[in-house]
C-alpha cells in the first residue's frame, strides 16, 4: 500500500485547480500541447510549463514529440480511474439543491472518458445491450453473447481483431453521474469509434462533452431504440 506522503503528494498535485484542469482537458485521450492546456487552465504558457513539468515528473503525465511540437497525455488509465473516482466522490456530497452548470449538464449527458463514451447516453446503450442479451453484466467487466457477436459484426465492429479472448474484454465503468454502469474497454472505444465515423456524434468545442446530431438521433433510435434528443452544440469549455 502506498504511504501516506505518497499519497500527500498525488493529492497536492492534483488539488492545484490549473493543474486539475489541464488533466481533466486530457480524459478524452487526446495529447494536447502546452499552448492548448494553459488555454484549458486559464492560465499564462510560461506558468503552465511549470505545471506540466511537475506533472510528468510525478508520471501523471507522459510527453510527446512530433516534429517540433510537444504534446502532453495522461501517463495511463490508471490515471483516468483516479480522476473520475474524485469527481464521483465530488458529485456524491455536493448539495442536492445546488444546480449543475450548462458545462456540466453537457458533460453528464455525454462526455468523452478517455477512449470510451460515458454518460446519460453511453449508460443506457449498456442498458439496450443488456436488455437485448447482447452482453451479460458482471461487477466489473461484461461477457459478450453470441447474439453480441453478432449484433457488433453487423454493426461494423471486428470482435475479433480487437482481441482474442474475444469475450472478457468488455470493461464496465460505474458512471460517476449516473451511478451506473457503462461500457468501456476495448469494446467502449471500438462502439465510440464507430458512433464518430457513422457521425452520430461530434465533439463540443474546449470541452469533453459529445453532441447528438439528426444522424445519431435517427440513429440510436433504430439500432439501440433510445431516443436521444438532438443536443445543441456547446462552446463553453468542460
Amino acid at each position: 500500500m502506498p504511504s501516506a506522503p505518497l499519497i500527500a503528494e498525488i493529492a497536492s498535485l492534483v488539488g492545484d485547480p490549473a493543474r486539475a484542469s489541464m488533466l481533466m482537458a486530457l480524459l478524452d485521450a487526446r495529447a494536447l500541447t502546452a499552448s492548448e492546456l494553459a488555454y484549458a487552465a486559464r492560465i499564462t504558457p510560461q506558468t503552465a510549463s511549470t505545471h506540466l513539468a511537475k506533472l510528468t515528473q510525478a508520471g501523471l503525465l507522459t510527453p510527446l514529440r512530433h516534429g517540433r511540437h510537444r504534446y502532453f497525455r495522461l501517463a495511463s488509465p490508471t490515471i483516468v480511474d483516479m480522476l473520475d473516482g474524485i469527481v464521483a466522490v465530488a458529485l456524491e456530497n455536493r448539495p442536492r439543491h445546488r444546480p449543475l452548470s450548462r458545462q456540466a449538464r453537457a458533460l453528464s449527458a455525454a462526455r468523452l472518458c478517455y477512449a470510451h463514451l460515458a454518460g446519460h447516453l453511453s449508460v443506457a446503450i449498456t442498458d439496450a445491450l443488456a436488455a437485448r442479451e447482447h452482453i451479460v453484466l458482471c461487477d466489473d467487466a461484461a461477457e459478450i453473447t453470441a447474439a453480441g457477436i453478432r449484433f457488433l459484426d453487423a454493426f461494423g465492429i471486428d470482435l475479433f481483431a480487437l482481441s482474442p479472448a474475444r469475450r472478457r474484454f468488455c470493461q464496465v465503468c460505474i458512471d460517476w453521474t449516473e451511478r451506473r454502469p457503462h461500457v468501456s474497454g476495448a469494446i467502449g472505444a471500438a462502439l465510440t469509434g464507430r458512433y464518430f465515423d457513422l457521425g452520430w456524434i461530434e465533439r463540443a468545442k474546449d470541452s469533453r462533452a459529445v453532441t447528438v446530431n439528426p444522424a445519431g438521433q435517427r440513429g440510436f433510435l433504430a439500432t439501440f431504440g433510445i431516443d436521444v434528443p438532438v443536443q445543441a452544440r456547446s462552446n463553453d469549455s468542460g
